[in-house]
């Protein structure tokens, strides 16, 4: 176990948990932790590869579809289930996309504006190719449409929803 200031950072640990006399000790497995890449550790709860594919597709899905609240939940095991730092990043982003719109959506131009520039800051980090196993993300298009509304709110222009490019593999 790692000490990052007052806070444990646990990958994985077992916890004891003290038990009255005579019995044996309860086990339970320890919350586990990965360190992002702003230096803060964040919620890790392992899904296998192919599940969180399936919750991406399916949060994409409900975004295209307009159901923008949906979408961030639909994405939001797939970026705890993983703890590769790009496809964190990228599904943070994607998350974030979804919810800079239910923002729109309540009316709340600064959660828009707040929402997409934590994606971008996530997006940018992300690497070429694909990070998301048998998924493909057209994330510098959609870098490029995140700085277009940015630019678009600034000067205090309607926006819409960003259409995100994607295809399963």
């Amino acid at each position: 176990m790692a000490d990052r200031g007052s806070r444990p950072v646990v990958a994985g640990a077992v916890a004891r948990t003290p038990s009255p006399a005579g019995r044996a000790p309860e086990t339970r497995p320890e919350r586990r932790t990965v360190i992002d890449a702003d230096g803060r550790a964040k919620a890790y709860r392992p899904m296998p590869g192919p599940e969180r594919t399936a919750a991406v597709i399916a949060g994409l899905a409900a975004y295209t579809a307009g159901d923008f609240f949906e979408a961030h939940e639909l994405m939001e095991p797939a970026w705890m289930g993983t703890d590769d730092p790009a496809e964190r990043d990228l599904v943070s982003g994607l998350i974030k996309v979804a919810a800079a719109d239910v923002h729109a959506v309540r009316g709340n131009p600064r959660g828009v504006a707040r929402n997409l520039e934590g994606a971008r800051d996530r997006l940018r980090r992300v690497p070429d190719g694909d990070p998301v196993p048998h998924l493909r993300v057209d994330v510098a298009g959609l870098r490029d449409a995140i700085d277009r509304r940015l630019a678009d709110l600034a000067d205090d222009r309607p926006t819409n929803p960003i259409p995100i490019s994607w295809s399963s593999r």
